[in-house]
């Protein structure tokens, strides 16, 4: 399970660059050094994103033709390149037309001026920094939410790494944008954090939530072939250290249900699952919830994350940083450690076992903790180094908010309960963190996945124009 080998499309960025038409014939050369500082930043956003370049805009009739062009390519994320100084005018028709978020790209091409020596042309090939805070101004008051990012045209790593860092965000955006969220059975009975609002969901991230029945995986279930169901138990031998705990008939159940969910992903065109059922005693549907936990952590690492509980919310939160390509997997609280200075975190049901960094174990089980049923269940812990927790909730008002903390994932022993558990320590001890945390009303649930992921979530959040609390930095 390879979380490289996942391919979602890059951000669609449209970029112009600005300069003003009275300067060519006053300053002969000037118009062709700032359309080679624009392929240079062609050259270097190319590279993590789907640019639609429109060239250097020099007057508003341009400007005009650009939007509108902008508009028709249906981009994620705007960047106007300040060349030179030009006009706002020729700037706020584009954005009004693509209406779509835009960041101000203010790099100068030299580190200092040779203020000796330099004449005015030569300013004006360096002075991209001019009409910044101009355009701010038209943008604040044309309600236009915007970013500046300032820096060095070349040499400067750091400008491109932020760059990057909005184009991923954007490309998390674009991912959610029609995605289809299957959400299966119900929610978890009493567990009120966790009742969704479809249609929010449809209006504040443009997904799409796709309401399935029990009866509807039942159908394909019953449509397996036994070749399938071997086929499964081989590929689940092959991903998994099968314990001797697993009975042979549930493993083959689970396989079963596995190549069901199959078809029911394809069928239904799903990018993500939120389900749970319970069912009643000794029914079909609850042999069929209960067998749900092999297929639906095979299809979290394939990149279509299955929240358990109903948890349509962390659902959007797993998918987020499977895009980001830090997995993201089904988690809650578990246990403090207050001699170690860890949260213990994990969940019973799927988990995400390409970010683990061991063969994860199958375990068969007697019970299900609070719910109906028996069979095989996944233990793994998250690999070691540096995570983030991402956790989807929502407001008194309505509205989507998400929280992240960064953390480190810790050696140790875990729990051996076939249940997914890794040791994370935050940058506040285990009870100051769980206090922070709690303090920005989160649901229970949250998605855990690898690496370092506050800035770029944070930008998501900003591109979404939803409200995002980073809770504490590592330690």
């Amino acid at each position: 399970m390879d979380l490289d080998a996942r391919m979602y499309p890059k951000a669609r960025v449209g970029l112009f660059a600005i300069g003003l038409a009275a300067y060519w014939p006053q300053f002969p050369g000037l118009k062709e050094r700032l359309e080679g500082y624009y392929r240079h930043v062609v050259e270097q956003l190319s590279g993590f994103a789907d640019v639609v370049g429109v060239g250097l805009v020099d007057t508003p009739q341009a400007a005009q033709a650009a939007g509108a062009r902008l508009a028709a390519e249906q981009v994620d994320l705007l960047i106007c390149h300040t060349a030179t100084y030009a006009t706002s005018s020729q700037v706020l028709p584009i954005v009004q037309q693509a209406k779509v978020p835009v960041l101000v790209l203010n790099l100068q091409p030299v580190a200092a001026l040779d203020y000796p020596n330099v004449d005015t042309g030569e300013w004006l090939a360096n002075c991209s920094t001019c009409c910044v805070p101009e355009i701010a101004n038209a943008f604040h008051r044309a309600a236009i939410d915007f970013q500046v990012v300032s820096g060095r045209l070349y040499d400067d790593a750091r400008v491109w790494r932020e760059l990057q860092d909005w184009c991923r965000a954007a490309g998390a955006v674009r991912a959610l944008r029609g995605a289809r969220f299957g959400f299966m059975g119900h929610t978890y009975p009493g567990m009120l954090d966790m009742y969704s609002d479809f249609t929010q969901h449809h209006a504040q991230l443009g997904t799409h939530v796709e309401v399935l029945e029990m009866d509807d995986l039942a159908e394909r279930v019953a449509a397996v072939t036994d070749a399938e169901v071997a086929a499964k138990r081989d590929e689940t031998h092959s991903i998994f250290q099968v314990e001797a705990s697993v009975n042979p008939d549930d493993l083959d159940w689970a396989c079963r249900v596995a190549v069901g969910l199959d078809r029911l992903v394809t069928d239904f065109d799903l990018a993500a699952l939120a389900y749970y059922y319970r069912g009643a005693p000794h029914s079909e549907h609850e042999r069929l919830g209960a067998g749900l936990i092999l297929g639906n952590t095979l299809l979290t690492a394939r990149g279509i994350p299955a929240s358990g509980e109903g948890d349509l919310k962390t659902a959007v939160a797993m998918k987020v940083l499977d895009v980001l390509g830090a997995g993201g997997s089904y988690t809650e609280f578990y246990a403090m450690d207050f001699e170690e200075q860890f949260v213990l975190m994990g969940h019973d049901g799927p988990g995400h076992i390409a970010i683990s960094d061991r063969k994860p174990l199958l375990r068969g089980l007697g019970l299900y903790h609070g719910k109906a049923g028996f069979g095989v269940s996944v233990e793994f812990n998250v690999r070691l180094g540096p995570v983030t927790i991402f956790a989807c909730t929502q407001t008194r008002d309505g509205r989507l908010k998400f929280l992240a903390a960064e953390g480190e994932s810790l050696a140790g022993p875990i729990l051996q309960i076939g249940n997914t558990n890794s040791r994370i320590r935050f940058g506040l001890g285990p009870a100051a963190f769980v206090d922070a945390w709690c303090a920005e009303a989160p649901t229970h649930h949250c998605a855990l996945g690898v690496g370092h992921l506050g800035s770029t979530l944070r930008k998501f959040a900003k591109l979404q124009t939803l409200s995002f609390v980073q809770v504490a930095q590592p330690a």
